[in-house]
């Protein structure tokens, strides 16, 4: 029998920590042997045991990651904060890690990056099959008709997301001012209300709504004089980017180091 590999998850009482903790028992070679939470509430065992049997597992459950290094692979689902700190630990301690969380500054991508010469990282802003194939057909799409077209980019998450837009939109975005050769920061508009004017060439609008419990929702939106392509994704549930986040693990286990992404996991 192959080695299974050992996972840790950081938020594991948020609402990804719990999809990746069911999601995780229909893979063999994954075995949860850390969940972190925030705070040891009074609760806690009970609301994990509905998910998995821990008298089965011996899962380690936590407040801080600090001296806890019986995994290989740390998810994290959290916020730039604790997963900065978390990047540290893992970084220190030769330990791969999953980055799924939103809202990175500048600084934290440098810190991620030159982290990544030592350490495997894989951080994705989604981790749906379906949004890194949109990101594909996107390249296309805006090869062929983004120089001629107005585009828009349209973003739903449920009314407690912190972010705005999205780092999705924000992925989406860059890729279309990448295939287009230009600069996301001359390009992108986030807020028409500061200043009247004409929509410019090449610029890219971002709408955000924030609403009940959407889960997750993107559209890219090309209209020229000719047509109007509208490309669509919506998740419907949380296990989309758990079995992503997951299948990234399993792949990063096999790596020594550097920086990837869902699309590298996909390549293969």
């Amino acid at each position: 029998m192959k080695k299974r590999i050992k996972i840790a998850i950081s938020g594991a009482l948020g609402k990804m920590g719990k999809s990746l903790i069911k999601e995780s028992k229909k893979y063999k070679n994954i075995k949860l042997t850390l969940l972190i939470i925030k705070k040891k509430k009074k609760k806690y065992k009970k609301i994990i045991n509905k998910l998995i049997n821990l008298k089965k597992k011996k899962i380690k459950i936590e407040d801080n990651i600090k001296n806890n290094k019986n995994f290989d692979i740390l998810i994290d689902f959290t916020n730039p904060k604790n997963t900065m700190k978390n990047l540290n630990f893992c970084y220190n301690n030769n330990k791969k890690i999953i980055i799924g969380t939103t809202g990175l500054k500048e600084k934290n991508y440098l810190e991620i990056k030159k982290k990544s010469k030592k350490i495997s990282i894989l951080h994705s802003t989604n981790f749906s099959i379906g949004i890194n194939l949109i990101l594909k057909l996107l390249k296309i799409t805006t090869k062929n008709i983004g120089f001629d077209s107005d585009i828009e980019i349209l973003e739903s998450h449920h009314r407690n997301k912190l972010d705005s837009p999205s780092g999705t939109a924000l992925t989406l975005g860059k890729r279309i001012s990448k295939t287009m050769k230009t600069n996301f920061k001359d390009i992108f508009v986030f807020n028409r209300n500061k200043k009247n004017y004409k929509k410019r060439k090449n610029e890219i609008g971002f709408n955000s709504i924030r609403a009940g419990e959407i889960i997750g929702d993107h559209s890219v939106i090309f209209i020229n004089e000719e047509e109007k392509i509208q490309i669509k994704h919506q998740a419907f549930h949380r296990k989309t980017f758990s079995k992503g986040a997951l299948k990234s693990a399993i792949w990063i286990y096999y790596k020594k180091n550097g920086l990837f992404t869902m699309e590298d996991v996909l390549k293969n």
